[in-house]
């Protein structure tokens, strides 16, 4: 797909991308959803041991997808949030113990009057980014062990079989207004995105997951790989990809291994 910014600063950007799901080795339901399409592109994870996580997390991305604009804002997600927060609650009042989901993503917006990334995050699921074949994750994890890591009392090895693996501190769910953390990026050619369920990085290193992004020539190859990998090595939890391949930019420059084909739709902001 093709998105157009007339104006000032004109720029015509291609997007090609894959989502994948699969409830996994152990699991005997998938609690995770995704949304993939213009502006938004995001992983929500339903979390385990609460009631209806699947409901949470279908929500979330229903909510995300009434988004219709090419680019979007900081606001309208937090709008759109907003009202996920008043569904999970409505079926999470029929539980002791509540309901909620964590949400990942990425939108595109407008920044310094140019296209860009708007990466956005409530609890553990990342974004990671593939660029000049080097792989850097844009997200933080809202969990116990990440704050642990932080404050220097285990490393990321020990977190990986901690107790509290599994415990975040922050959601979408329990009456909490949502307030999920920001960065942004500029949108440029070559780049592949990769948006997951914790189900994937528990079962996939950073070096095994940027092995899968830079052998594989497609959106939907990566995808696919990144999940048979997964449950591979175990699948012990729900696993979902979403991979984003920006193909082209205004000047009609495509991406080495992008595919040629593609949709003809499009979108001016």
């Amino acid at each position: 797909m093709s998105v157009t910014r007339d104006g000032a600063h004109p720029r015509r950007v291609t997007l090609s991308w894959a989502a994948l799901t699969d409830k996994g080795n152990k699991r005997a339901g998938n609690e995770d959803s995704s949304i993939s399409d213009v502006p938004v592109f995001a992983v929500a994870d339903g979390m385990g041991g609460h009631s209806a996580g699947d409901v949470a997390s279908a929500a979330v991305v229903e909510r995300l997808g009434e988004i219709s604009d090419a680019v979007t804002t900081a606001e309208t997600i937090e709008e759109a949030l907003a009202r996920a927060l008043t569904d999970i609650d409505r079926v999470g009042d029929e539980s002791v113990l509540g309901t909620g989901t964590t949400v990942t993503g990425v939108a595109l917006a407008e920044v310094d009057d140019d296209l860009a990334w708007m990466v956005f995050n409530i609890g553990d699921s990342r974004v990671y980014l593939f660029e000049d074949g080097a792989l850097r994750q844009l997200t933080r994890d809202h969990s116990v062990v990440q704050e642990l890591i932080d404050a220097g009392l285990i490393t990321k090895e020990q977190a990986e079989h901690h107790p509290d693996s599994n415990v975040i501190t922050r959601a979408v769910g329990f009456h909490e207004k949502p307030l999920p953390d920001y960065s942004t990026l500029p949108v440029a050619v070559g780049q592949r995105i990769l948006i997951c369920s914790d189900g994937l990085t528990k079962e996939l290193t950073d070096v095994g997951i940027r092995h899968y992004l830079s052998t594989t020539s497609t959106a939907e190859r990566a995808a696919s790989e990144l999940v048979t990998a997964s449950l591979a090595n175990g699948g012990r939890d729900n696993v979902t990809v979403v991979v984003v391949d920006v193909e082209s930019d205004e000047s009609g420059t495509t991406a080495p291994g992008a595919s040629a084909s593609g949709s003809t739709a499009s979108r001016r902001v």
